[in-house]
């Protein structure tokens, strides 16, 4: 049998955790479960709730000792070289574009299993996330517009789960909003320097080269129009794009406000714990009894010291 450490995320203004006592409860072998002190304080749960559940509540230390470390944004966290030889993370891992990162787990062998790559049946395990990521990032990014959104025009790229949640914020707000999908790149090329808001919510192909938004378009846009990049690629649909921080969210090119925060679900971290637990619960059971489970088999995209994904291989040998 393996252990689970639950380690509280490091990165800035990130509240999101995995896993509640309420489901804890589904969970066979409890003692399996370690998580670090003070986890549920940012959701009024105190460690004693876990603890009387038979769980273990220890120090950063004693969880990173843990056969299996879980963690929503592992990918950017700063203690993946504490880790040992041959452990797994499990979590947001976005290695594809991270080669810093990639190095670092072939160089200890250590196994990878992604959040973003985790789908049954086709719909992914955290499509509520993705959901949470485009209604989060518009109720946020249009706080920065310096004007009332009512009545204004807006163009989301994409038609996937965080589509869907930035046209349901945008359209709460009074925003008159048009869905461009990925077969209809070209009409909202025709079409982009008609809108307020242009909202990207399109997964990029690594292996494009190209932009659907170049820097020279920006001078076609209304001035002080506004970007929104959920999806916040480096070299993906927009061109000017960069992650941003929750404290620093927007910047200025050409006049056109750029808001790429690159977490936005962690500003309705009660609702995406509460989401996440009643789906993972039973990955968590399978990975500590070692079977086999075809979802978390397909999101191995680094299994001691290889690459399995290819989308990896892709990528870095692009830069």
């Amino acid at each position: 049998m393996k252990t689970i450490g639950f380690i509280i995320p490091r990165k800035e203004n990130e509240n999101r955790r995995i896993l509640l006592p309420s489901e804890v409860l589904k969970i066979t072998y409890k003692d399996s479960l370690y998580f670090e002190k003070g986890y549920g304080e940012v959701l009024g749960i105190s460690d004693y709730e876990y603890q009387k559940l038979g769980c273990n509540v220890v120090s950063k230390e004693e969880v990173l000792k843990q056969d299996i470390i879980c963690d929503p944004k592992i990918g950017d966290a700063s203690y993946l070289n504490e880790l040992k030889e041959q452990q797994t993370i499990f979590g947001w891992v976005h290695a594809v574009k991270n080669r810093e990162l990639t190095e670092l787990l072939l160089k200890k062998n250590i196994t990878a299993i992604a959040f973003e790559d985790m789908f049954y049946k086709n719909r992914h395990v955290f499509y509520q996330n993705n959901i949470l990521a485009g209604e989060a990032a518009s109720y946020h990014a249009l706080t920065y517009l310096g004007r009332v959104p009512d009545g204004l025009n807006a163009a989301i790229i994409g038609n996937g789960n965080t589509a869907h949640g930035a046209y349901k914020a945008l359209t709460k707000l009074g925003v008159n909003v048009n869905i461009y999908k990925k077969d209809m790149e070209d009409l909202f090329k025709e079409e982009f320097s008609n809108y307020d808001i242009i909202v990207n919510c399109v997964l990029w192909d690594v292996k494009r080269f190209d932009h659907i938004i170049y820097k020279k378009d920006l001078k076609k846009m209304k001035p002080n129009s506004m970007i929104i990049d959920v999806s916040c690629d480096l070299n993906g649909a927009i061109e000017t794009s960069h992650p941003t921080t929750i404290n620093d969210p927007i910047y200025k090119v050409d006049d056109i406000i750029h808001y790429a925060v690159d977490h936005t679900p962690s500003f309705f971290y009660q609702t995406f714990t509460k989401e996440c637990s009643k789906v993972i619960y039973s990955y968590l059971e399978d990975l500590i009894l070692e079977r086999d489970n075809e979802v978390l088999l397909k999101a191995t995209i680094i299994k001691n010291g290889e690459i399995l994904d290819q989308k990896i291989n892709d990528y870095q040998k692009r830069v």
